[in-house]
């Protein structure tokens, strides 16, 4: 149902980029649109892993790394990659002193999860175990190509809705001056709206799958809990800057989020924590696809 929603969103996403297109120009203006956001998509497959890590200052984290907490750091995603069947990402980490967390690439075999050292920080072995669960969640389902596709289409509708001004006169343009102007506002509203939709559900999703790759959904629920509070107290100069990344981190890290509404990239956090609270009070609690072996040393986690 998930993957669903998703498929239908992204076609609404680029019914809506062709149309702006068609209402500027007609059926040239569909024809540039669609080239435009071909390039758009085919630059983002490639280099948006890329641009983020450098965007954040990201340093990456070498197997044989003597600090002993980003040791723990990279033998944890060492683990967890392996039960979920997943190639070894690149680990990176960024100097932010906001808690926070990342992943990206264009797919599993091209894969980069981040941390910050405010994370690192404040969060026990356990709960970074959940929270790189997750991370590894979005790169098994490859939610971090459709979040840079998503991405990549609402800041293109946005872009294209201003040309709407300049052609608002063309003789293709059905809608006139007017409708132009309301086409500029109203366009990237609903872009807006789709990406956020598409964001918290990949986000509900990756709670819950990062939960059954750990096996213990309390450990990302009590590292959510420790995020909430911590995110909010701690700006992230970077995000603020680049609003556009905020759907790529497992908390919001912009500033003045505090309700799951329409144009939240994030699903309201209590929500996300009584969600995996019930999965542990459920029967399975996620743990059916546990290895034996974890099961009788549950407490020293997937790295042991």
């Amino acid at each position: 149902m998930g993957f669903f929603k998703t498929s239908l969103l992204l076609a609404a996403m680029t019914g809506l980029f062709l149309a702006v297109g068609f209402m500027i120009g007609g059926q040239s203006g569909m024809i540039f649109a669609f080239i435009f956001a071909l390039g758009m998509n085919v630059f983002a497959y490639w280099n948006s892993d890329k641009l983020v890590l450098r965007m954040y200052g990201a340093e990456e984290v070498r197997p044989d790394t003597t600090q002993p907490t980003l040791q723990a750091y990279y033998r944890t995603v060492e683990g967890l990659a392996r039960r979920a069947g997943l190639p070894m990402p690149k680990v990176y980490v960024i100097a932010s002193e906001q808690p926070n967390a990342f992943a990206t690439g264009r797919n599993p075999d091209n894969a980069a999860v981040a941390a910050s050292r405010g994370l690192l920080q404040i969060l026990n072995r356990e709960e970074v175990a959940g929270v790189m669960a997750h991370e590894l969640s979005h790169v098994k389902h490859r939610d971090t190509l459709t979040m840079t596709v998503t991405a990549t289409l609402a800041g293109a509708i946005s872009m294209l809705a201003n040309f709407a001004l300049f052609f608002g006169g063309n003789r293709d343009n059905p809608l006139g001056f007017v409708g132009a102007l309301l086409m500029m506002i109203l366009a990237p509203l609903a872009a807006l709206l789709v990406q956020m939709a598409i964001s918290r559900s990949r986000e509900y999703e990756a709670d819950r799958r990062g939960a059954e790759i750990c096996g213990h959904p309390l450990w990302l629920a009590s590292a959510l809990e420790k995020l909430q509070k911590a995110s909010r107290q701690v700006p992230n100069t970077m995000a603020e800057r680049n609003p556009a990344t905020a759907h790529l981190f497992i908390v919001n890290p912009l500033s003045g989020e505090r309700m799951d509404n329409l144009f939240s990239t994030h699903p309201n956090m209590d929500t996300r924590i009584k969600r995996l609270q019930g999965m542990a009070r459920a029967p399975s609690s996620g743990r059916a696809s546990v290895p034996t072996s974890a099961k009788k040393t549950p407490n020293k986690g997937p790295w042991g």
